[in-house]
């Protein structure tokens, strides 16, 4: 691969891009039916940074056919009808506005799959991305030298700027854990800030997870082929508008696209979380349990019964949050839900009961009785309240 000092470091200016990029003809004023590069930008809440990136971007790529793709999780600040406004009168500027589905990686490849262009971005709406090296990446990629080209913040030239120390520290230590998975040698996998030849995004788009935030990763990690990859350095910015959305959510959301990557093939994510849940469950009902019969001095049965219900309440609303995030209930779903939830996983127990006693009068060994038991009434929880609960 070659590496990123190899590659001009200085930005581009518009006037030089003008000349040495071949963008096409505007028509009456209006790009063509199909620009040379699609600009995909993933929106929550991003009102506020609406317009001055459509300016950015107005003068970042003066000669180059372009438009801009904003996908919306339906943001409860009015960001689809910020842009909106501008595509009443800004042919450049799309809207894609998702209801009932999150998540920044499903965003960018659903905003790929509605676009046409030879040549695709992704950006972030917060204005930390150096826009102006766009036109940068774009001439590799025209000039058939590469089929990805990645805005790297660590190679000579780059810079986190004024991201926090412990962002900072984070940030590298996820690189390092990407870089585990990858068959490429990049120096920024966590990179939200990239561009793609539309063969290679063709060549991957099955086989992307969707999981998570991180969508190079899951781009450079579900490649049958090693990808030519460049980079070019940028100095991030620091977030001048609207909230961060790094959460621990999201950090968690990271980790399960890197499982996605490597037991994906073999156990569903989701089903690992869902059986974590269980187990943390497990301890939940056991606490109770004492806390109830030990501690307060109850009836054991009265005291089981309130441990499996506080155990049950537990699982639902873990799953609830982490299993099944993109298709969080909330309100009054909850109980609807929670009622679902609840019936599903006790004929889930009644399955693990039955098939228990079935083998253990087979085989006499206990372990391996209530082992069996245990996947086979986990195996339907899963797949009951997946289909009913959270309706996937």
């Amino acid at each position: 691969m070659q590496q990123a000092d190899q590659l001009p470091t200085s930005v581009v200016s518009p006037l030089e891009a003008e000349t040495t990029v071949d963008a096409g003809q505007l028509k009456d004023g209006k790009p063509a039916l199909k620009p040379t590069l699609t600009i995909v930008v993933p929106t929550f809440n991003e009102r506020e940074n609406i317009e001055p990136l459509i300016e950015c971007l107005q003068r970042a790529l003066t000669g180059v056919d372009w438009e801009v793709l904003f996908v919306d999780d339906d943001s409860p600040d009015g960001t689809h009808q910020a842009v909106q406004e501008f595509c009443e009168h800004n042919p450049r500027v799309r809207l894609l506005r998702r209801i009932g589905r999150r998540g920044l990686s499903s965003a960018c490849i659903e905003g790929f799959l509605a676009c046409s262009s030879p040549f695709v971005a992704v950006i972030d709406a917060d204005m930390q991305h150096d826009e102006r090296c766009l036109v940068e990446m774009l001439r590799p990629l025209q000039n058939e030298e590469a089929d990805l080209v990645i805005g790297t913040r660590y190679a000579s030239g780059g810079s986190t700027g004024e991201l926090a120390s412990n962002r900072v520290l984070i940030s590298k230590l996820s690189s390092l854990a990407g870089k585990l998975l990858l068959k490429h040698d990049v120096s920024d996998p966590m990179s939200g800030f990239f561009m793609l030849n539309r063969k290679s995004m063709e060549s991957v788009i099955h086989d992307l997870s969707g999981v998570g935030f991180k969508i190079l990763i899951d781009i450079l990690s579900s490649s049958s082929k090693t990808l030519r990859v460049l980079e070019v350095p940028y100095q991030m910015r620091a977030r001048t508008r609207g909230d961060s959305k790094l959460d621990a959510l999201v950090a968690l959301e990271y980790l399960s696209l890197l499982l996605e990557k490597t037991l994906g093939r073999y156990i569903p994510v989701r089903f690992l979380s869902f059986v974590s849940v269980g187990a943390i469950g497990v301890l939940v009902h056991v606490f109770t349990l004492w806390f109830a019969h030990i501690h307060l001095g109850n009836d054991f049965v009265l005291s089981q019964s309130l441990a499996i219900l506080v155990a049950m309440l537990n699982n639902f609303l873990l799953n609830n949050i982490f299993t099944h995030r993109e298709r969080q209930l909330k309100g009054w779903q909850l109980l609807g839900g929670f009622a679902s939830f609840s019936l599903a996983c006790s004929i889930g127990a009644l399955f693990n009961v039955q098939f228990a006693s079935f083998i253990f009068e087979h085989s006499q060994v206990w372990w391996l009785s209530g082992i069996l038991g245990a996947t086979v009434g986990s195996i339907w929880n899963y797949a009951m309240t997946a289909k009913f609960t959270w309706k996937h």
